[in-house]
């Protein structure tokens, strides 16, 4: 009797082992199967299962968002999809959970929305493409998935979200409140072109102490001061011409 509990014993100790191993090649094949999708560059076809986080179904991971990825508490970085993060409008010091499905698949929640900082700025485009949005006297980095999200355009009015208790230089938009409050929203560049010609104009315009005439030097040798402001300012003014025909932008 003895011998046949020993045996009883044993086989149920080797089923659940068998079953173990079963369980861990499945999870091994799935894995290797989502590795393989990724490197032939194809996508998984049929209806995508909803996940629970919460179910303890595959890794989970903490973490910080910091405008475009996650940095786990693990010290590793996770990247997070832009539309992901344009629709759920997310901020810098948002906390994540990050879960790890058995197939490889990231799935995101948010956990711990930080404290919002609700501004109002006009979406701008440096002379390299990218969006901005400029918010009392800063410019504020934008996802261009948020940009497109939104279909929003240079010089259209948006409502952002910052975070209140971080200086970031991200912002989260959150919506559209007027297509083109400002048309055609002037580069920085130009602006700095602009702000050079009036530093010219008025150095120019400064009065300048009178020098005394030589003994040998007559008032009709020499040209007036302000003959020689107006040849300068003619000048500059030509230049300005030249800048804006050749840059359409300024």
């Amino acid at each position: 009797m003895h011998h046949n509990d020993f045996n009883d014993a044993d086989k149920s100790h080797k089923i659940d082992s068998l079953r173990d191993m079963i369980l861990n090649a499945e999870k091994t094949i799935q894995s290797a199967k989502a590795m393989l999708l990724q490197l032939e560059g194809k996508k998984k076809t049929g209806r995508k299962r909803k996940i629970d986080a919460d179910a303890g179904d595959g890794e989970i991971i903490e973490g910080t968002f910091d405008g475009q990825i996650m940095l786990g508490t693990n010290g590793k970085q996770y990247p997070v999809p832009a539309n992901y993060a344009s629709k759920s409008k997310l901020v810098e010091g948002d906390m994540l959970k990050l879960t790890i499905t058995p197939d490889g698949s990231f799935v995101y929640k948010q956990i711990g929305p930080i404290e919002r900082r609700h501004m109002i700025g006009i979406v701008s485009q440096d002379e390299k493409g990218n969006y901005y949005i400029f918010s009392e006297g800063k410019p504020y980095k934008v996802l261009l998935a948020s940009i497109t999200y939104f279909k929003a355009q240079p010089g259209d009015e948006v409502a952002i979200l910052t975070p209140r208790e971080i200086d970031s230089s991200w912002a989260a938009i959150e919506n559209v409140l007027q297509k083109g409050a400002i048309a055609g929203p002037r580069s920085v560049t130009a602006q700095a072109v602009d702000k050079e010609i009036e530093t010219w104009k008025k150095e120019l315009e400064s009065p300048e102490p009178e020098e005394v005439p030589r003994e040998d030097e007559t008032p009709q040798d020499k040209p007036s001061a302000s003959a020689v402001v107006d040849e300068w300012t003619s000048d500059i003014a030509d230049l300005e011409k030249e800048i804006k025909a050749q840059n359409p932008s300024f």
